[in-house]
């Protein structure tokens, strides 16, 4: 844990004597004093009382804003615009890092699956997850799926009418217009991963005429949230999942909006046609096609009308 972020959560409960924090924290009271005095910079109004620092109000959106109440040890990494989240983030898994969180405003190179472009305007919700997990490579895609539940989750809470769109998109559900894309990454041997970076970006706060055709955004759905909330929340859902495959797949089921759609689905060895039926560990879509049952591993899924 960060000493910042150790400050944020001894700040949480109230007001807080700096030779307190210090001896708490094993650090010097000039230590202390300065990550205050970061947390000032980057927004914070704290107080200096008989009783000792108070947060007085948090900034809307930067790191330390995120992790202040965050009830999951990931270190924040904010940027107001950055190429890409992901990059950053592979830049610092192969640095060793570990449960680091990549956040940024905007997204000036942003990519997508097979290397499309994504569209990511001021305003938005766009992070990076940095893991070591103790994860085999084929598991990895239950990351992704984990990340879809606990975005889809986070954007129901305000009332957005979401779902999940196999592998990785989150649309909405009466429309089928995109509300996020979701890519994931990693690097291993045969038998362990050595890191993965799961990104997620959300059209959050920003308008429709500032997205690709056949996206949409949730402020054109249910007016501008709170981004702080709304990725604590995308944070925390995310980080209690993702060690829970049972979990992963019962949530993600529940948020799906291709279970019972008839689909085609264009695979490396061709296309897949039929009636979606479930999914299974680490991420199989299982269609029933008119020759029998077919579990499709990778592949684009296209919602078809019913026949």
């Amino acid at each position: 844990m960060t000493s910042r972020k150790a400050i944020l959560d001894a700040l949480a409960s109230g007001p807080v004597s700096g030779p307190a924090l210090a001896e708490e924290l094993g650090v010097s009271r000039t230590a202390v004093w300065k990550q205050v005095e970061v947390l000032r910079e980057s927004g914070f109004d704290i107080e200096t009382t008989e009783s000792g620092y108070r947060i007085v109000s948090v900034p809307d959106f930067c790191g330390p804003a995120v992790e202040y109440g965050l009830d999951t040890p990931y270190r924040v990494e904010y940027h107001d615009a950055i190429a890409s989240t992901n990059a950053r983030a592979r830049e610092l898994a192969k640095a060793g890092e570990d449960r680091v969180v990549v956040l940024a405003d905007e997204q000036t190179a942003g990519r997508g699956r097979l290397d499309r472009a994504w569209n990511a305007p001021s305003g938005g919700v766009y992070l990076s997850f940095v893991l070591r997990p103790e994860l085999a490579p084929m598991q990895a895609p239950l990351l992704t799926l984990a990340a879809a539940v606990a975005t889809t989750r986070a954007l129901r809470e305000p009332g957005v009418d979401a779902g999940i769109k196999w592998p990785n998109d989150i649309l909405l559900e009466s429309t089928g217009e995109k509300l996020v894309g979701i890519l994931t990454e990693m690097e291993g041997e045969a038998d362990r991963v050595s890191w993965v970076v799961c990104g997620i970006g959300v059209n959050a706060n920003v308008d429709s005429e500032d997205l690709p055709e056949g996206a949409t955004s949730v402020r054109e759905q249910v007016g501008d949230i709170d981004r702080r909330a709304f990725t604590q929340r995308v944070l925390e859902g995310f980080d209690s999942l993702r060690t829970n495959p049972d979990a992963i797949l019962d949530g993600w089921r529940e948020g799906a909006i291709t279970l019972g759609q008839r689909v085609r689905v264009e695979t490396a060895q061709g296309e897949v046609v039929g009636e979606a039926l479930d999914i299974e560990s680490p991420g199989r879509l299982v269609i029933e096609t008119d020759d029998g049952t077919v579990r499709v591993h990778a592949g684009d899924c296209e919602h078809l009308r019913p026949v």
